[in-house]
């Protein structure tokens, strides 16, 4: 994570320690498993963390770096995509010897193992670390402090007539329902906007049944929907203690139907307004990108007729949905060509994921919205309850009831705190007192007494585009919290490396810090006037 892409001469190195191999690999991409030739037979470990690319059947497939969709990091041709194509070349290893079960993007530490050949490993030992159910279980990614939690999510194929689509009978539905249930109660969204719902009233009603006996308190309605059958659909679900719709639902059935709506909501606390628009765009498989292309446009269409209705006038917009295309596709230009944000580089640069296909992460599922609303967004981040789940874990081959793998595609969320007066919004991380354009100053608080917290430091556009690469950089001096490092970012940091130095003083306009630390990023954002 720390140098993504840089461009770096790549070293292998085996030290004998007391009579045992280590092997270090000191930077990212482009390793071949031929390196571990004459290792063959013996047992090695590994200095450096090995993660879970792929976790098929039980069947293990570890690498030294996750692999990322290139169209997810960059335009075809451009250097992140092609840097990623290259790190995406570094060898994978089966691994076979490994007890219990561990999810994609789980790390090993120290990993033990005897080279059975160039490409497979037999695990004899290491420390697991990472991306545990258990952890999924404790709690939500970090939104911020917002006041409406909207949830888009692709359900799977959520019907109620069986061997259509999804579930084949009664019993597997029963199973799916639990599944669905029971991610849709861990979220508790004030708004979902749904997936591949079987067109109708009858299963989103089922849905929303649910999510009321589940969550007391909540007062989840849905809009009734006249048509039947058995094709797909897009829809709301709100709590109507929290938010009211201005009117019903609009939609565009340019090249699909029933699968691109929005309609206005109003938060009862404070009467601020914005649009949620929730989408499915064509499969990949059905046709060109240029068809996926059309149904963009048509949003932006919609949502420009729609805003100035006289009853919504309103500019703010989320839209979220499984567009079924990657970040930098043409579909998604349309958007940010009209000046909105892609929410995933936004918030996580390229770490960001929510799907997985032929071993890569990625998303599809998308969260976008308009400048003025990105002022108002807490947090976002996709829930990763399904994307890095074994598929042995679905209604259909297993007797699993807990949310894991209840959808091929993860939930995103995205915190609100709406204020049409908002014109500035600081991270509490920021110290204000102490900001101004040419020095910035931060704290990063961490949990350990015994270490030196060090800490990657880097700045993003609010359009995904670098400002600059992650660079360490040096604490002052502690705060009063205990654990509490502090920083600046200013010509008159010592501390501070000379490669950040001239990016300061920042331009106007809006920025996300992200920092790296124990294999973690956290976002937050800075307006500069």
């Amino acid at each position: 994570m720390k140098t993504r892409f840089s461009i770096v001469i790549l070293l292998l190195c085996a030290i004998c320690v007391s009579g045992e191999v280590h092997i270090s690999l000191p930077e990212e991409g482009g390793w071949s498993g031929q390196a571990l030739a004459p290792y063959i037979g013996q047992t090695v470990i590994f200095d450096m963390p090995m993660v879970v690319c792929a976790n098929a059947n039980g069947n293990y497939t570890v690498s030294p770096w996750r692999r990322f969709e290139p169209l997810c990091q960059g335009t075809t041709g451009s250097e992140s995509y092609n840097e990623t194509v290259r790190i995406n070349s570094t060898c994978m290893f089966s691994l076979s010897g490994v007890s219990g079960y561990h999810r994609c993007g789980e790390k090993i530490y120290g990993l033990r193992a005897t080279v059975n050949s160039t490409s497979r490993l037999s695990m004899s030992g290491g420390s697991w670390y990472g991306n545990t159910r258990e952890d999924l279980q404790n709690s939500l990614p970090e939104l911020g402090d917002y006041r409406l939690l909207i949830c888009g999510f692709n359900v799977e194929n959520y019907y109620m007539t069986w061997g259509s689509m999804g579930a084949d009978s009664y019993s597997e539905h029963q199973a799916q329902r639990a599944k669905v249930s029971a991610a849709l109660k861990k979220i508790n969204a004030d708004v979902y906007g749904l997936v591949e719902l079987q067109q109708g009233d009858e299963a989103i009603e089922e849905i929303v049944s649910d999510l009321n006996k589940n969550l007391p308190g909540r007062n989840y309605r849905y809009f009734h929907d006249a048509g039947s059958g058995t094709y797909q659909k897009v829809d709301f679900v709100y709590d109507f203690n929290k938010v009211e719709p201005i009117n019903t639902p609009v939609e565009t059935n340019v090249e699909t139907q029933n699968r691109k709506k929005m309609v206005c909501f109003r938060e009862k606390e404070t009467g601020e307004t914005f649009i949620y628009s929730i989408n499915h765009f064509k499969s990949m498989n059905t046709g060109g990108a240029d068809r996926r292309e059309n149904e963009a446009q048509a949003v932006v269409k919609l949502y420009n007729n729609y805003r100035k209705n006289r009853n919504i006038m309103e500019d703010d917009i989320l839209l979220m949905g499984d567009l079924n295309c990657y970040a930098y596709t043409a579909p998604i230009q349309v958007f940010t060509d009209y000046g909105m944000i892609d929410l995933h580089r936004a918030f996580h640069a390229d770490s960001s994921y929510s799907y997985m296909y032929g071993g890569m992460a990625s998303y599809i599922d998308h969260a976008i919205c308009n400048e003025t609303l990105f002022r108002q967004i807490t947090g976002m981040a996709a829930y990763h309850i399904n994307s890095d789940e074994d598929d042995r874990y679905t209604y259909d081959k297993s007797n699993d009831k807990t949310m894991f793998r209840c959808s091929d595609h993860d939930p995103v969320l995205v915190g609100l705190k709406l204020d049409s007066t908002l014109s500035q919004n600081f991270d509490p991380y920021i110290n204000n007192d102490m900001y101004n354009p040419d020095s910035l100053s931060f704290y990063y608080v961490y949990t350990s007494s015994t270490e030196d917290p060090v800490v990657y430091f880097d700045i993003y556009t609010i359009n995904g585009m670098p400002v600059c690469k992650p660079t360490r950089i040096i604490y002052e001096g502690d705060l009063l919290e205990k654990h509490t490092k502090y920083y600046t970012l200013s010509d008159h940091n010592t501390n501070l490396p000379d490669e950040l130095k001239h990016f300061l003083p920042l331009p106007s306009g809006i920025y996300v810090l992200h920092f790296y630390y124990k294999g973690t990023v956290t976002s937050h954002k800075l307006i500069v006037k």
